[in-house]
């Protein structure tokens, strides 16, 4: 006999919405935790209706079940189940297109939990006609590629400037996550057709809106993944439409550095040579540290060390390990500072990648490279 929530995980699918509307308001918060393996129940059928759900048009029945499947995706058969239907992705992606989706904020929580599954990258493929149910408003997304039109909602519409309902915030997660594959990296350092803009130059301005943690921790990372391939750190360091250095040195600097010398004040980029009095470092440790290890992963070409060095980034560092108490910041500082300041051996070799999640960089990272950070499930109370 089946239990008292299996009935009511047996009750998605009735025919009649108001019964489905009362096991939606009974389920959520069974959807985490140990309780959640409830929607198991004869053979994960819970799963197709709560994707079947997810299309309706009711406000709150979408919320519900969009929250549901984003909770349930902490279980690693039913995250595969939910990621490898190619049309509910279709449909997911599109859908948070849509500016007047009231949804879109909590379908962008689900997609950035979906994309620790490898199948993720189909969403590079995926254009503006692969679901019949959305239309997207042609005067804001230029291109028929989703990839594009969700960085179009990220960059454009944080601040509810584009859909009253939704910031996009969590996409910084998606792509941090997509970022982990060679095909998301390239994406993220070549300029595109429909705008000739280069991807990450977007996302760069973020990593200093203190007013988002999620914004600025998932660039960070996404940029941090974006340099694996260290045969491409030359385009990136000297590319002006991307100017990429002041935007990982920026959350790392204060003004209170008072001990930079005029002539290493003069090497830095000019964003860093005139603070603003009030001028803070990053607030949160661990988003140092990500930018920290893009700086270390910088450092595993000659050339780049050399660069770092013409720009004072060593006595900049030198200021943030003096004046910041953290032990993960401090020994992070001391390997910069060792792969800066040490004699070169005259070649240009590649050096092991000295990050808490690399391999080594002579076999070169495979594509499906994560951290564990990257793999956290967000989960929605």
């Amino acid at each position: 006999m089946p239990s008292q929530l299996e009935e009511l995980v047996s009750f998605l699918h009735s025919p009649q919405p108001a019964v489905r509307q009362i096991a939606l308001d009974n389920l959520v918060g069974f959807s985490t935790g140990s309780n959640a393996t409830v929607f198991r129940y004869d053979n994960y059928r819970a799963i197709s209706d709560l994707k079947g759900l997810a299309r309706e048009n009711s406000k709150l029945l979408v919320q519900q079940s969009v929250t549901i499947l984003a909770n349930l995706c902490d279980d690693l058969t039913m995250r595969k189940m939910i990621a490898s239907d190619e049309g509910f992705l279709k449909y997911l992606t599109c859908k948070i297109c849509d500016l007047r989706n009231t949804s879109a904020d909590i379908m962008c929580i689900l997609l950035t939990n979906l994309a620790k599954e490898d199948c993720i990258t189909k969403v590079f493929s995926f254009t503006t006609m692969d679901s019949k149910d959305v239309t997207l408003d042609k005067n804001v997304f230029k291109s028929e590629r989703i990839v594009d039109c969700l960085m179009d909602c990220f960059v454009k519409g944080s601040d509810r400037t584009l859909n009253k309902f939704a910031n996009f915030d969590y996409l910084a997660y998606f792509f941090a996550d997509i970022s982990r594959f060679r095909l998301g990296r390239e994406y993220f350092i070549q300029k595109q057709k429909y705008d000739g803009v280069i991807p990450i130059s977007k996302l760069l301005v973020f990593t200093e809106k203190y007013d988002s943690k999620t914004r600025r921790e998932g660039v960070a990372s996404t940029i941090k993944n974006s340099l694996f391939d260290s045969e491409k750190h030359e385009e990136l360091l000297s590319n002006e439409e991307i100017n990429l250095l002041p935007y990982i040195l920026l959350p790392i600097a204060s003004a209170k550095d008072s001990e930079i010398d005029d002539e290493d004040m003069f090497n830095l980029p000019e964003e860093l040579q005139l603070l603003p009095e009030d001028k803070q470092r990053d607030p949160i440790p661990e988003i140092i540290c990500v930018h920290l290890e893009s700086i270390l992963l910088l450092c595993t070409t000659k050339k780049g060390r050399e660069y770092l060095r013409s720009k004072s980034v060593y006595p900049l560092v030198r200021e943030l390990e003096k004046n910041v108490e953290n032990n993960d910041i401090s020994e992070l500082c001391d390997r910069i500072v060792n792969m800066l300041m040490r004699g070169e051996i005259g070649t240009d070799q590649i050096e092991e990648m000295p990050t808490r999640n690399a391999e080594d960089e002579k076999s070169r990272l495979s594509d499906d490279e994560d951290s564990e950070d990257d793999n956290a499930i967000v989960e929605v109370a």
